[in-house]
């Protein structure tokens, strides 16, 4: 039986793919990673990141990921743009799949609406061209974009997979004292806000974002995800 599997930010991080993910799945199945799967950030113990890539193309699973802030874009724009499953796509390799900014795919017979992007808080530790890059937010288009998709489909999917989340959940995230996390950095309020707008108008079955580096499950049908391997319809984790 294949799964639909849903995990948090990757970072490149070939030991946490190779000892923590990779026993998690089965030929046929699926996970999806909510943003800084780590595109240009994958040389590391094993592999260097294309030898990574080959080693993925050999499993019978499917790798899907939205982009993140920590992603080298103009490496992970370099790559041909297809038509997949509904919404255009970046394939590192068949199946290593990068879903874009503001598109809806159906799979599985859900669909899912998807956008990616945040902003480097760590930026001030950074290189611009190295280890930086200023397409880590959405631009003008790619917000017109999504709503225009959304319209498409009456403001209803099952599924919204974002990096970071609007900026009530960020703020209320604040509010858990224990978590750390600072309310609204004002640097991302563009994108948190135009997701607080896609809240308010899109009726979804639920809601995964990554970003903040902690799992958990949230007010308004919504998860925080970042070491927890859980199923993406019902929400079971699988792995913490």
């Amino acid at each position: 039986m294949e799964h639909f599997y849903i995990t948090g930010d990757t970072h490149g991080n070939q030991y946490k793919w190779v000892e923590q993910i990779e026993p998690v799945l089965s030929p046929a199945d699926k996970i999806l990673v909510c943003g800084d799967f780590g595109v240009g950030f994958w040389n590391g113990r094993y592999w260097t990141e294309e030898m990574f890539y080959d080693f993925l193309e050999k499993q019978k699973y499917s790798v899907l990921f939205i982009d993140g802030n920590h992603e080298d874009f103009p490496k992970l724009y370099n790559y041909p743009v297809e038509i997949w499953n509904g919404g255009r796509v970046h394939k590192i390799r068949k199946n290593v799949i990068h879903l874009m900014r503001g598109e809806i795919y159906s799979i599985d017979g859900h669909s899912i609406f998807v956008m990616g992007g945040g902003y480097s808080i760590d930026k001030y530790r950074r290189t611009e061209g190295i280890s930086w890059w200023s397409q880590e937010m959405p631009s003008e288009e790619e917000y017109q974009n999504a709503l225009s998709n959304l319209k498409q489909v009456n403001y209803q999917v099952d599924y919204i997979i974002t990096h970071t989340a609007p900026s009530e959940t960020v703020y209320y995230l604040s509010t858990l004292r224990h978590l750390g996390i600072k309310n609204n950095v004002t640097e991302e309020l563009p994108i948190t806000t135009f997701l607080d707008n896609v809240q308010h108008k899109v009726l979804y079955r639920h809601w995964y974002f990554g970003h903040f580096h902690v799992d958990v499950e949230l007010w308004k049908n919504q998860t925080a995800i970042f070491n927890s391997v859980r199923e993406l319809v019902s929400g079971r984790n699988i792995r913490q």
